[in-house]
């Protein structure tokens, strides 16, 4: 049997991309999954497929006993997560449960399994209002908000109990990801999302305060590609051993696009998708703690990993619009 890769939350929106490339790239593959958020239906296309195996169970959990008889695993994708910054404001231990505690535990299990590569979905919000922008992964992280303060405890852990077990941890800091299987119907989904299903019923965008702040808007099917290259996915359907040879941990690398878009610019874009034309737009009062800027440098994402974003905006709206249509 070849050797899989584990991913958690692989049902989720950001995880079945990834399933997609890495079976695209000739890998066996093993979801880890609770669908507290994550969507059976996601994973439809691979019903049948013999090289991929749906395990239900909470990360949280004994996943040794979860993931018997499913390894041996080559490398770990860990996307499982409480990801909203809301919500973490509001239950910071639960945040603190999910985001580090598992996270943690999850290593550790890897390491005694023998696994070679852990990959962590970190995020953009371990650097809080960054200082510079576009920002590097040398910039202080000083996060705003729980969420982010355990994404960046965890990219710590990684960095001490990686070398101490002999597991390889790349950290990847996700800036903002859009695209098909966002649930635009969630509060916590993106703003593209978020404009795009208000935009397709023909009502107004709403944009909180001036519209001028700004995001690194990086489609979905970039960051599976990102995460692909982090787990060292060789076209021959293995794991490359020595593929990923980067600086020790806890440094991350941005997966990002190095363009900044303002928030006004994302709601023509958006309007533009959906054939609207120059919609209404609503502005509404700044919300607490919202960082005014963000962007990405990719130079480290570059060279270490060969990654570099190929969709542009305009290209992964349309795709975003076209999927959404479908689900009407």
């Amino acid at each position: 049997m070849n050797d899989a890769v584990l991913v958690t939350g692989g049902a989720g929106f950001i995880g079945s991309h990834t399933v997609a490339a890495l079976r695209a790239a000739g890998l066996r593959v093993v979801v880890l999954d609770d669908f507290s958020t994550g969507r059976r239906e996601n994973l439809a296309e691979w019903t049948d497929d013999p090289q991929v195996a749906v395990v239900e169970g909470d990360v949280r959990g004994e996943v040794g006993l979860l993931l018997a008889g499913h390894g041996p695993f080559a490398a770990v994708v860990h996307l499982a997560a409480q990801t909203s910054v809301v919500r973490s404001i509001a239950a910071p231990i639960d945040d603190l449960d999910v985001n580090l505690r598992a996270t943690t535990r999850l290593a550790l299990w890897a390491a005694a399994a023998g696994v070679r590569r852990f990959v962590f979905a970190s995020s953009a919000a371990v650097y809080g209002e960054p200082r510079r922008v576009p920002v590097a992964e040398t910039e202080p992280t000083t996060p705003l908000s729980p969420y982010g303060a355990a994404k960046r405890a965890a990219e710590l852990y990684l960095g001490c109990l990686g070398p101490l077990h002999g597991l390889r941890a790349v950290c990847l800091r996700l800036f903002n990801v859009y695209g098909p299987r966002q649930d635009p119907k969630s509060p916590y989904s993106g703003v593209v999302a978020t404009f795009l299903a208000r935009a397709r019923r023909g009502e107004p965008l709403t944009i909180f305060g001036d519209g001028r702040q700004t995001r690194d808007l990086i489609y979905v099917g970039d960051v599976a590609r990102a995460i692909c290259l982090a787990v060292g996915a060789g076209s021959e359907g293995h794991v490359h051993r020595d593929m990923f040879s980067g600086p020790p941990e806890p440094a991350g690398i941005n997966i990002g696009t190095g363009r900044e878009v303002a928030i006004v610019e994302l709601a023509a874009a958006v309007q533009r998708a959906c054939g609207a034309g120059e919609g209404a737009i609503a502005f509404a009062p700044a919300r607490a703690g919202e960082i005014a800027r963000s962007a990405a440098t990719t130079d480290r994402a570059a060279e270490l990993l060969g990654f570099r974003a190929q969709v542009e905006l305009d290209e992964g709206l349309r795709r975003t619009a076209a999927w959404l249509s479908g689900q009407e």
